[in-house]
């Protein structure tokens, strides 16, 4: 028998037809209490996102449960506590993306101090005719802050020399093997740059590091991009300053409720505003789908798993 397996997220018919070809399975936003009562002891696997939330609950509700397989780098809606104490094995997709979401990154700065967004807006209303743009904020050669320096923060680092970018970052601990400047806290580094990049882990460690003060040490000239997890930032602090020019303009690939925006941040002029598409191109997207299924059939296969967590 194929073994039973929950998919707890929408997935992409690419992704979705091959796992019903070599597995049982089934769709929890199509189970009431019930069903998923009845199918518990059946199921096996699960393949969730990176944004979906499995707690401790849903873990415990699944005596046969085994593998969880995230389509996405990030796991920190996944109860990994609770997954350990049942037995549970998490694997996650990472390093696939980690190019595309470094290009994105500096697409987010570029479009962002350079005012590309609402440049385009000023050509196609005609307000070219009366007159040139207003001056915007240089790039090239001006000092980059990254705010955590693991695969995605040392790509974007990699793309920023080529602009002749000052570059320090802020972790837990120094990094040996690189020659950025390390600063203690996200605070103290907001301070000694132009341009701040979040390329940190979500999760209660690292949520809401990015507060009113850390916006406030970044300035009025100051520039903030996110392409990591949309709770690492104060979002109302940050809406507010930059309703209040305390910093001169943001680019945000995520946010903390997505797919629903808060209202300020649609408001604003001086925000770019993608929907969390950093890593989906098409060549990362499919290599993403090919390492969940590997996972999954490596488990059931009785071979290691590429990519646990841990």
């Amino acid at each position: 028998m194929k073994p039973a397996v929950l998919l707890v997220c929408r997935l992409p018919e690419a992704l979705g037809s091959r796992l019903r070809e070599r597995f049982d399975c089934h769709e929890l936003a199509q189970l009431d209490s019930a069903g998923l009562e009845a199918l518990a002891p059946r199921l096996r696997g699960m393949v969730a996102s990176g944004e979906s939330v499995v707690g401790r609950e849903l873990i415990t509700r699944l005596p046969a449960l085994e593998i969880i397989s995230v389509l996405g780098v990030g796991y920190d809606g996944i109860d990994l506590a609770a997954a350990r104490e049942h037995g549970v094995c998490v694997t996650h997709t990472p390093g696939l993306s980690t190019e595309d979401i470094a290009d994105f990154a500096l697409a987010l700065l570029l479009a962002a101090a350079r005012e590309v967004v609402k440049a385009d807006r000023f050509v196609r209303c005609g307000e070219w005719a009366s007159g040139r743009y207003p001056m915007t904020r240089r790039v090239s050669g001006a000092r980059l802050g990254i705010v955590g320096l693991g695969r995605i923060g040392r790509a974007v680092a990699t793309r920023a020399l080529a602009f002749g970018m000052d570059i320090a970052y802020t972790g837990r601990t120094p990094k040996a093997d690189v020659p950025y400047r390390w600063c203690s806290d996200a605070r103290s580094l907001a301070a000694e740059v132009d341009f701040l990049v979040v390329c940190a882990s979500g999760g209660e460690a690292t949520r809401a590091l990015i507060d009113a003060a850390v916006l406030d040490a970044l300035g009025p000239t100051g520039v903030l991009v996110n392409i990591a997890r949309g709770a690492i930032i104060d979002e109302e602090a940050l809406i507010q300053a930059l309703q209040e020019r305390r910093i001169l303009a943001a680019g945000l690939d995520v946010f903390c409720h997505e797919p629903q925006l808060a209202q300020g941040l649609l408001a604003l002029d001086n925000v770019v505003l993608t929907p969390h598409m950093a890593s989906t191109t098409d060549a990362t997207v499919h290599a993403m789908f090919d390492l969940t299924f590997t996972n999954l059939a490596a488990h059931f296969d009785g071979l290691p798993v590429p990519t646990p967590v841990s």
